[in-house]
């Protein structure tokens, strides 16, 4: 059975199966990611998620970043945060979307919540967009290395819930890109095309060179 160099083992913070896929085929390809194997740290053992107290995206995407770092002893790991952000609402839902109704995770909660935020908002002021950033660290003996990609996808927030594809707001969430469609009735492989987190990832391809 052959080693693996650990220098060559990207650790992604993430328990996401598909994530997992999105991430390693995006920046897989990339020339200065060749032979890299990206393992999930959920596949690495068991650790407690860090404390996510940033004020932005790339600050959360960065926490958990330098916390699988630093609960592996790899040296690369990656990270994505993501969220919505209606212009109506100030930019809310954002860093909070995933908890914003109290309980983390409870998509239907989430989605009745910005019904009603949104109740009397008239469809001109309704525009959101999905925003993500992917930050990848690397350490080693000469110290940190931070980069970063951000993506949006562009949106308005609907009046009702359509589609079975997805999570989180994907069901109440009209996509500019695909005028009628809502992001819960894109296949997977249609979605990837086109999210917030794909744009992010080939953001940091290009910085990656």
């Amino acid at each position: 059975m052959s080693v693996i160099d650990s220098k060559r083992i990207v650790v992604v913070a993430t328990g996401n199966a598909h994530k997992l896929t999105e991430i390693e085929s995006i920046l897989g390809a990339s020339p200065a990611m060749s032979g890299m194997r990206f393992v999930a740290l959920g596949d690495l053992g068991d650790f407690p998620d860090p404390v996510e107290d940033g004020e932005t995206f790339y600050e959360n995407a960065l926490i958990k970043a330098r916390a699988a770092l630093d609960e592996t002893g790899y040296s690369m790991a990656v990270a994505d945060d993501s969220g919505l952000m209606v212009d109506a609402l100030d930019g809310a839902p954002g860093i909070f979307s995933a908890r914003w109704a109290g309980e983390h995770g409870n998509d239907d909660a989430n989605n009745t919540k910005l019904l009603e935020e949104m109740a009397n908002v008239p469809d001109e002021k309704r525009t959101a967009r999905f925003h993500s950033s992917v930050v990848l660290v690397t350490r080693d003996e000469d110290g940190e290395e931070v980069l970063a990609g951000e993506g949006d996808c562009e949106g308005v927030v609907a009046h009702d819930c359509r589609g079975t594809n997805g999570f989180g707001y994907d069901p109440l969430f009209d996509l500019a890109d695909i005028p009628g469609k809502r992001m819960a009735e894109l296949k997977p492989e249609e979605k990837n095309a086109i999210s917030h987190r794909r744009r992010a990832l080939d953001d940091l391809v290009r910085k990656l060179g």
